[in-house]
């Protein structure tokens, strides 16, 4: 049985190959394209389970697609692999969505286990038993759907967004570690940059908050980590 359809888009064919080969040892399915636009027609046509995205591609910039995708499949995870390795590069593509990056060279068998940490992950937020519903303050948080909503407009989130705020709004008022952070939402296998904390924390005060630079809700606690408030707590 497959553990799900992914997704390469990587235009060079050799290294689309090798990741394929993998991944299909590792029993998923696999479509390829080195091309951004064929890639969103594929996404629209097999809805992956996950993307494995290069940012040089020869008819757009990894970096919009990975905004795209975000926006209009929020509920698809992307993986960057790309030998673009600077922090600037990494912090943009985890600010546009993306669930992990992995930097070339890589080992086949590490890029199979972020692969399947990052579709666990996935798994056990998105099988919820029960429509629950968790409100606070002018938050509406659907466990079902996997939806956020500020006084009444949606706001869009990436899945690991939704789960930030979801585990935030669980322990309201709570402290949490950045290593607590990691752990609960990236998974104890995490093999990735600790910072991707801090990129996703603004990137969700962005969202949510009416001036992110002087939070309301989502506040940090200095030498320890962050936490999230009721709106009347938190002035």
């Amino acid at each position: 049985m497959s553990e799900g359809i992914i997704l390469i888009v990587e235009d060079e064919l050799a290294i689309r190959k090798l990741i394929g080969f993998n991944l299909q040892r590792s029993n998923f399915d696999v479509i390829e394209t080195g091309e951004g636009k064929h890639a969103l027609s594929l996404i629209k046509e097999h809805g992956p389970s996950l993307i494995l995205l290069d940012l040089t591609l020869p008819d757009m910039d990894g970096l919009d697609l990975c905004a795209q995708v975000s926006e209009n499949h929020p509920g698809i995870p992307i993986i960057i692999v790309s030998a673009r390795g600077r922090d600037m590069e990494k912090i943009m593509g985890l600010e546009l969505g993306a669930d992990d990056y992995i930097v070339k060279p890589f080992n086949p068998l590490e890029l199979v286990a972020r692969v399947r940490s990052v579709l666990r992950r996935l798994s056990s937020t998105t099988k919820q038993p029960d429509p629950d519903v968790i409100k606070t303050g002018p938050f509406v948080i659907e466990l079902r759907t996997q939806r956020i909503y500020k006084s009444g407009k949606q706001i869009k989130v990436t899945n690991r967004e939704f789960q930030m705020i979801k585990l935030f709004t669980e322990k309201l008022n709570e402290p949490i570690t950045r290593d607590q952070l990691l752990d609960e939402i990236w998974g104890l296998n995490y093999f990735g940059d600790p910072k991707t904390v801090d990129v996703h924390i603004r990137r969700l005060r962005e969202k949510i908050e009416d001036d992110p630079s002087n939070p309301e809700y989502l506040k940090t606690i200095w030498g320890f980590g962050y936490s999230f408030f009721h709106d009347e707590d938190a002035k």
